[in-house]
C-alpha cells in the first residue's frame, strides 16, 4: 500500500502547529491586533495631525514632533523593560518587575498576566489568571500602544515652550516612573486591580494621570510667551477636524480591545464609547451658542474629547442610557472648568496647559471614574472584572463602597503624578533646560528644528503686510476671531 502523500496545506495554516496552537483564537487574534492599530492610529497620524494644526503656525512642526517622538521612544522603552513593569510579575504592590519582551520563546506563547489571579481571604482561588486566546507578541503590542497615547496626550500640556532635548529626557523617565506604576496597580494585578477599583480602558491609567501630569509639569517649565498666551490662533482648523476624527474613530480599538476578546463586552463597549461622544460634543456646542451665541468648531472637538475620556473608565461596564448621562456631565462639567473655572481661579491661570488638557482629560477622567462607580451594572461588571459581585452605587448593595474605591484610585493616581513627576522635572532641569530660549520663543519651528509648516511666501522672502495677502500669525487685525471656545 503507497504511503499517504504529505499534508499539502502549507503549516502556517495547520491547526495544532506552532503556528497555529489549539489555544489559539484566530478571531480573538484578529480584533486585539486590529484595536491595537486603531489606538495607534489616534496618536500617528492622529494626534501628530491634531497638535499639528490646533496651534499658532510658528509652533506646527515642533508639537507635531513631540507627539511622534513619543510615540516612537515609548515603543523602544516599552518592549525593553517597560511592558513586563506593567504586566509581568509582582516586585511591588504598584510595581512590576523589568524585563525584555524580546524573545521569540517569550512572544509566540499564549498571552497571560501572571499577577492577576484573584484570591479569596481564604486563599481559594476567585477570579483565574487573565489568559486570552492569543500570543505574547500582540498583547505586548495593545499594551503598548496605549502607553504611547498617554505621553502623546501629556505633550498636548507643554507645548510651545519645553525643549526638545528636556522633551527627549522626559518620556523614557515618565513612562517608566509615572505610567507603568498606574497600569500594573489597576490592570497589571497591582493593588487598586484585586482591590476592585474599575478602570475599564484607562480613565485613570491614561487619562487622569496625563492630565495631571502635564499640569504638573507645565508648573515646573512654565507659560508659554507673553505674545503666544495674548494670540494662539490654530493655524488650519480643516486639517484639526481630520485629527479629531481619527482620535473618535480610533476609541472603537481603545475601548473595544480592553475585554481582550471580541465578545459580547467588547461590543457594549464600542456602543456606548460613540454614545457618550456623540452626546458630549452636542452638549459642549450647545452650552457655547446659549453663552458665547456661537457654534465653536475647537470646542465641539473638546466636548468630543471630555466625552471619549469620560466613558473609558466604564465603556464596558454601563448601560447605553448611563452613556447618555456620561455624556451630559462630559459635555457640561469638563466646559464650566474651562471656560468659567479657568478663567477666574488665579492658580489655573498661572499654570499655562496649552491645549487644556487638565480640563479635558484629567477632568473628564476623574468624572467617568466616579461615574462608573456608580452606574456600573452587576451582569456587565461580572463578564469583564475580576471582584466578583461588583456593581455601581445605583444598584444598591455594596455598590455604595465602588465610588469610595473608584475616589481612592483617583486620589492615589493623582498624588503619585503630581510627586513624581515633579521630581523627573527638577532631575532633568538640572542636566538640560525644561525651557526653550528667548529666541526660540520668539521664532519658533525655524529656530527649534530648521523647519516651518508652510512655505507661505517665495523661498527667503520675508512677510510684508503690504505685498502679500496672506495673515502672518502675529498681524494684528480690526476684526479678530472671537470663537465662543479658543483654546486655552
Amino acid at each position: 500500500m503507497a504511503a499517504l502523500p504529505p499534508n499539502p496545506v502549507p503549516v502556517a495554516y495547520q491547526g495544532g502547529t506552532p503556528a497555529v496552537p489549539v489555544w489559539l483564537n484566530k478571531g480573538d487574534n484578529a480584533w486585539q491586533m486590529i484595536s491595537a492599530t486603531l489606538v495607534g492610529l489616534q496618536s500617528v497620524p492622529g494626534l501628530v495631525i491634531l497638535y499639528g494644526s490646533i496651534v499658532k503656525k510658528k509652533w506646527a512642526v515642533n508639537s507635531a514632533f513631540m507627539a511622534l517622538y513619543a510615540f516612537a521612544a515609548v515603543v523602544l522603552c516599552w518592549v525593553i523593560w517597560g511592558y513586563k513593569m506593567s504586566f509581568g510579575h509582582k516586585l511591588l504592590p504598584f510595581w512590576g518587575k523589568a524585563g525584555p519582551a524580546l524573545g521569540q520563546k517569550y512572544l509566540v506563547n499564549q498571552a497571560l498576566l501572571p499577577a492577576t489571579t484573584q484570591f479569596y481571604d481564604d486563599g481559594r482561588v476567585e477570579t483565574a489568571m487573565v489568559t486570552p486566546f492569543y500570543p505574547m507578541a500582540s498583547m505586548v503590542w495593545f499594551q503598548c500602544v496605549f502607553a504611547g497615547i498617554t505621553l502623546v496626550i501629556l505633550a498636548g500640556s507643554v507645548l510651545g515652550r519645553m525643549s526638545f532635548k528636556a522633551w527627549m529626557a522626559f518620556v523614557p523617565l515618565w513612562l517608566t516612573f509615572c505610567y507603568r506604576v498606574g497600569a500594573f496597580s489597576l490592570w497589571g494585578g497591582g493593588f487598586l486591580f484585586h482591590w476592585g477599583v474599575m478602570d475599564y480602558s484607562g480613565g485613570y491609567v491614561i487619562h487622569l494621570s496625563s492630565g495631571i501630569a502635564g499640569f504638573t509639569a507645565v508648573y515646573w517649565v512654565g507659560p508659554r510667551s507673553k505674545k503666544d498666551r495674548e494670540r494662539f490662533p490654530p493655524n488650519n482648523v480643516l486639517l484639526m477636524l481630520a485629527g479629531a476624527g481619527l482620535l473618535w474613530m480610533g476609541w472603537a480599538g481603545f475601548n473595544g480591545g480592553d475585554p481582550y476578546s471580541a465578545n459580547v463586552d467588547s461590543s457594549m463597549a464600542v456602543l456606548n464609547t460613540n454614545i457618550c461622544a456623540a452626546t458630549s460634543l452636542l452638549v459642549w456646542t450647545w452650552l457655547d451658542v446659549i453663552f458665547f451665541k456661537k457654534p465653536s468648531v475647537i470646542g465641539a472637538v473638546q466636548g468630543m474629547i471630555t466625552g471619549l475620556v469620560s466613558i473609558t473608565p466604564g465603556a464596558g461596564l454601563v448601560q447605553g442610557w448611563a452613556a447618555i448621562v456620561f455624556g451630559i456631565l462630559s459635555g457640561s462639567v469638563p466646559w464650566f472648568t474651562m471656560m468659567i473655572v479657568h478663567k477666574r481661579w488665579s492658580l489655573l491661570q498661572h499654570i499655562d496647559d496649552t491645549l487644556g488638557v487638565f480640563h479635558t482629560h484629567a477632568i473628564a477622567g476623574i468624572l467617568g471614574g466616579v461615574l462608573t462607580g456608580l452606574f456600573a451594572e452587576p451582569q456587565l461588571c461580572a463578564m469583564f472584572l475580576p471582584v466578583v459581585n461588583s456593581k455601581g452605587g445605583v444598584y444598591g448593595g455594596s455598590g455604595g463602597i465602588q465610588i469610595l474605591k473608584q475616589l481612592a484610585g483617583g486620589g492615589f493616581t493623582i498624588g503619585w503624578n503630581l510627586v513624581v513627576t515633579s521630581i523627573i522635572c527638577v532631575a532633568i532641569n538640572l542636566i538640560v533646560p525644561l525651557r526653550m530660549t528667548e529666541e526660540q520663543l520668539l521664532i519658533g519651528d525655524d529656530a527649534v528644528h530648521g523647519e516651518e509648516a508652510y512655505a507661505l511666501w517665495g523661498d527667503g522672502e520675508k512677510y510684508d503686510s503690504t505685498r502679500h495677502g496672506q495673515y502672518s500669525d502675529d498681524t494684528s487685525h480690526n476684526k479678530a476671531s472671537i470663537g465662543a471656545t479658543q483654546v486655552v
